[in-house]
């Protein structure tokens, strides 16, 4: 059996993290486990091809998020302004070569403000930005302030990449329809050694308050995963997502990133593609028990809050889409649930609509921290984790970038309350949305230019207009 991989496991300061007080109560450690490219759909309970029974466990000792969306649905912008609690605008983080720290330097990180209250925080794998799967087994976009100690696994899939069938061939890895059923063990994978290496700096830390980042490359293509996850997943029982080639008129056209629609593809390489994305969940959910029962073993179980994301929502051709970067509902939805300890609410479902700007300050929350930045643009969900059915009135944005430099960029804009999407394109200018969930969850009706929606379009935009405002750094 091959051995698993550790290409780098750096301390970068060990002054930081303070121990236990004998006496005293604890302090709350974070399990902070992100997935790769998730689609909100599987976060919730009872898929039919597809049980994630630990996404689950962690949902039963607190809240499912099933209105969460992200600020940008690609992963540098996304994970950037989550974890710096700033919004893209704010960031200046449209795609993924931009690091945030040349635009904001001296700006303090979730991470590094659990450090600065006395905690030890590491990161296993992926949270800011990989090349995913290019950058595996390096530090990828890093931000080397925040962590105490950073670990960058490198697995067996890494050299079986040359196996992989890639159905979109013209595309690189990183944004292919592939898969590859591998024969190897669960612990030889990228993301089984995540898992090992989380479980093991739980162990090596547990007298002292720790933020652990356990960041999951999977279900990120190309969609490899250990055979057996292949094997329950019939490919009979998957059904496309309904498609007709006028959906391509709905919206604007900056509002696409796949044509031809579904690639191209036929109906047994997209069904092929669906199988694999569906094997590389059952893979991460299986990780993501490892995690929760090392948790039990050591005891830490009462004394741990466990937050898990994805940075943004997944597209599995509806409207003929793939993947990510856009405002469609699938895109921007994300997989949020926060559970274990400092949680009131335990097994319950939130349908109020948040952000992922609201992570940061719920994480510092939950963990009493002191000296959190004035400046965040969300706001901490602690009211929703005791009780889901508070009032709440506050909408998600999310924003995407397209053209470039060479010709003009054009920015889309999107407010989403519990009701009704509303997205503008360059300020309006190149065209809108507006969809209406209560009777359209789909998104097959853009009612932007029907005259009986004219009012509610200005009142979405002038809100849309103040926030934007609100989060853009004054001149």
């Amino acid at each position: 059996m091959r051995a698993p991989s550790l290409s780098r496991r750096t301390f970068l300061s060990t002054a930081a993290a303070a121990p236990f007080v004998r006496g005293a109560e604890p302090r709350r450690n974070v399990l902070f486990i992100a997935a790769d490219d998730l689609n909100h759909c599987f976060s919730t309970y009872g898929h039919k091809i597809v049980p994630t029974p630990n996404l689950d466990r962690i949902a039963r000792s607190g809240v499912r998020f099933d209105k969460a969306y992200c600020q940008f649905p690609l992963c540098s912008p996304s994970r950037t302004s989550l974890l710096t609690g700033l919004a893209p605008d704010t960031t200046k983080v449209y795609e993924l070569q931009t690091h945030f720290r040349q635009i904001i330097p001296d700006v303090v990180t979730l991470p590094q403000l659990f450090q600065k209250n006395g905690y030890f925080a590491a990161r296993v794998g992926k949270l800011y930005h990989y090349g995913n799967p290019g950058q595996i087994g390096t530090d990828g976009l890093d931000d080397p302030p925040s962590w105490n100690l950073k670990i960058n696994p490198r697995g067996i899939d890494k050299d079986e990449e040359p196996k992989i069938i890639n159905h979109t061939p013209d595309r690189g890895l990183g944004s292919s329809l592939s898969f590859y059923a591998s024969p190897a063990k669960d612990e030889e994978h990228t993301d089984g050694i995540v898992a090992l290496e989380t479980l093991r700096l739980m162990d090596e830390n547990r007298n002292r308050p720790w933020f652990l980042g356990a960041g999951f490359y999977k279900p990120h293509c190309p969609y490899v995963a250990p055979s057996k996850y292949f094997d329950r997943v019939p490919i009979d029982r998957i059904k496309l997502i309904p498609f007709e080639e006028w959906e391509m008129n709905i919206a604007p056209h900056w509002a696409y990133t796949v044509r031809p629609a579904n690639y191209g593809l036929g109906e047994k390489q997209r069904l092929e593609a669906m199988q694999a994305y569906f094997a590389t969940i059952l893979f991460l959910d299986a990780n993501i028990g490892r995690l929760l029962d090392g948790l039990e073993k050591m005891n830490l179980a009462g004394r741990t809050s466990v937050i898990f994301w994805s940075d943004h929502g997944y597209q599995l051709g509806e409207h003929g889409q793939w993947m990510k970067q856009t405002l469609w509902e699938p895109s921007a939805r994300s997989p949020l649930i926060i559970g274990g300890a400092g949680v009131k609410a335990r097994g319950k479902t939130c349908a109020r609509t948040v952000e992922f700007l609201d992570l940061y300050p719920t994480a510092a929350a939950i963990a009493g921290l002191s000296g959190v930045p004035s400046n965040l643009h969300g706001t901490s969900l602690t009211p929703l984790l005791d009780n889901p059915a508070a009032p709440w009135d506050r909408p998600a944005i999310t924003q995407v970038r397209r053209g470039n430099a060479k010709t003009k960029f054009v920015h889309g804009h999107s407010i989403r309350t519990e009701r009704y999407r509303y997205s503008m394109w360059d300020e309006g200018r190149e065209g809108e949305e507006l969809y209406d969930y209560s009777t359209d969850p789909r998104e097959m009706k853009n009612l932007a230019k029907d005259e009986a929606s004219q009012a509610l379009k200005k009142q979405l935009r002038a809100r849309l207009d103040s926030i934007l405002a609100a989060r853009r750094p004054k001149a």
